[in-house]
């Protein structure tokens, strides 16, 4: 005997079978209590990826053009600290590097709304372990984001 509704389920995974058998899991940001689209609402993973490609990219033109001067091996060590400098000076002060603000997103605290210079430097460092922003919860915000109680959302 075959059962295609079990397989089925099994193949779309464990949140529609769930779905289907009645549960509200919501949208993403409810339990925040941010709103479903719009300002204010949880960023998507494309915007997320967008912004920081744009802050890398601009973190190694600064270190093949202004530190080293050239395409070597240095400004390879050298763009991973400007990075991180970036995500420190920026994220603790304004809430958003120049990636975000170009894809219209912030990083706020979830308790006070502006992130502290401690809270930044607390996800900035959970965030270059890389292990961190990989795993997401059903809010979509990565574990970096979860333990600095912060979240990103659209300006």
């Amino acid at each position: 005997m075959d059962n295609r509704d079990a397989i089925g389920s099994w193949l779309s995974g464990p949140r529609a079978a769930a779905e289907e058998a009645g549960v509200d899991f919501g949208y993403r940001g409810e339990q925040l209590g941010l709103p479903e689209e719009g300002p204010g609402s949880i960023a998507r993973p494309g915007r997320r990826l967008g912004a920081l490609a744009v802050d890398w990219g601009l973190c190694l033109l600064i270190a093949y053009g202004l530190v080293t001067d050239s395409y070597n091996e240095a400004a390879q060590v050298w763009a991973p600290l400007i990075l991180l400098a970036l995500l420190l000076l920026t994220l603790g002060t304004l809430g958003f590097t120049p990636g975000k603000r170009l894809f219209g997103l912030r990083v706020v605290a979830l308790d006070t709304g502006r992130v502290s210079p401690p809270r930044a430097t607390l996800r900035t460092i959970l965030f270059f372990l890389a292990l961190p922003p990989l795993i997401w919860d059903r809010d979509g915000r990565g574990l970096h984001d979860r333990l600095a109680r912060t979240v990103e959302v659209r300006i």
